[in-house]
């Protein structure tokens, strides 16, 4: 490697997590960006599909780190018994179903502060889920969410 070769990619998961990564985890690289295509702010590996018993941790934890989160923009295909709100820490926030993919979850702060997480499927290997944890929270990474979930084998593979 010469002086002018970029580093090589780290598989490391930020601040000692690589040790610990198991279902009902998020990693969070907190930075807005104007431009939201291809940027993912962190990845959540939720332990099931049941959105109401996955996301009142996700919320509680994701308020600590940014403020009152007002509005979740989920997948509704994707997810058993998605409610149009939820309650979280006394305060309402509102689920918006979209088309997004059940590889994405948009978290809303404020009225237009968006950040996206990867969403690891609960039934991903441990392996795959630390490598596509480790490729979102990358704050170079341009990978579609989509992509990151193939690349690393974590992709739900349809029953037969």
């Amino acid at each position: 490697m010469t002086g002018s070769d970029p580093p090589p990619a780290s598989r490391r998961l930020p601040s000692g997590v690589h040790e610990a990564v198991r279902p009902g985890h998020a990693l969070l690289r907190l930075e807005t960006t104007e431009s939201r295509e291809g940027v993912l702010d962190g990845a959540w590996w939720p332990r099931s599909r049941d959105i109401g018993a996955e996301l009142p941790a996700l919320l509680s934890v994701l308020t600590g780190h940014l403020g009152p989160v007002t509005r979740v923009g989920l997948d509704t295909a994707a997810w058993e018994g998605l409610p149009t709100r939820i309650v979280v820490d006394d305060r309402v926030v509102h689920i918006d179903s979209f088309p997004v993919g059940d590889d994405t979850v948009l978290i809303t702060r404020g009225d237009q502060d968006v950040f996206s997480l990867l969403v690891i499927p609960p039934n991903a290997t441990p392996e795959a889920a630390h490598a596509a944890m480790a490729q979102a929270v990358r704050a170079d990474n341009i990978t579609q969410a989509e992509q990151i979930l193939i690349d690393t084998g974590s992709a739900q593979v349809p029953p037969d």
